[in-house]
């Protein structure tokens, strides 16, 4: 049974309504690549203080509304809200818009995914890590939504970048191993000051990089390839 947090009243609603179609949920393969890309970039999932399930947030600057509304598409399934804007506020109270968002659904499908891609408890302590059956994962789709979430193209150098600042030295390693095992990729990274660790590819291995995840990218997001 899936849990349900709030007054009786809402439990009463959640039951009678959404119960039975959580239930009868299945997580499709894109989906699950949607979800495990963006787990790798600005996706975040996390459980409630009380939740015994974990749900699943996306959310993009303004200018991104297209890749919002086509992730939201691939995961309509799990979300019963609309995505919307986020609302920031001034110092002097101005109100002004932030980004575009929308969370799923608390499911024990995502719980799964949940608990391979994060270590500590997820409502205040947890940390994106790279699971050991990553492998299995690591699929040209996800990497393409990876690349869409943090990826960029340097005109400078002609090769893509990747902010890998969520993950420790060890992680980056243990990325740069997958992708020869992979994908046949080599990619380098360096420190970026006190943020983190930076993943980049030559101008050889960017253009194996974007045969891989070309026919992926959505037309809004081209430019994350240099096109």
């Amino acid at each position: 049974m899936v849990n349900t947090v709030g007054s009786p009243k809402t439990n009463k609603f959640w039951n009678k309504k959404w119960i039975p179609i959580k239930n009868n949920l299945r997580l499709t393969q894109i989906q699950r690549e949607v979800i495990v890309g963006s787990l790798l970039g600005d996706g975040t999932m996390r459980k409630g203080k009380d939740a015994e399930h974990a749900n699943f947030k996306v959310e993009h600057g303004l200018a991104q509304k297209d890749y919002v509304l086509w992730k939201y598409s691939m995961l309509k399934d799990l979300v019963f809200t609309e995505p919307k804007i986020s609302f920031r506020y001034k110092n002097n109270g101005e109100k002004y818009p932030k980004s575009w968002w929308f969370r799923t659904i608390r499911h024990p499908l995502l719980t799964e995914i949940y608990n391979s891609y994060y270590s500590g408890d997820g409502y205040r302590t947890g940390k994106k890590i790279i699971p050991v059956n990553f492998i299995h994962d690591l699929t040209p789709s996800a990497l393409a939504i990876w690349i869409m979430d943090d990826g960029s193209y340097n005109k400078n150098r002609k090769g893509i970048d990747i902010s890998t600042y969520a993950f420790p030295l060890e992680e980056i390693i243990k990325l740069q191993s997958l992708f020869r095992k992979v994908f046949k990729l080599k990619a380098s990274f360096y420190k970026d000051r006190d943020k983190g660790y930076r993943m980049y590819f030559s101008i050889s291995e960017t253009k194996a990089l974007i045969h891989i995840i070309h026919p992926y990218i959505i037309p809004s997001m081209m430019y994350k390839i240099g096109f």
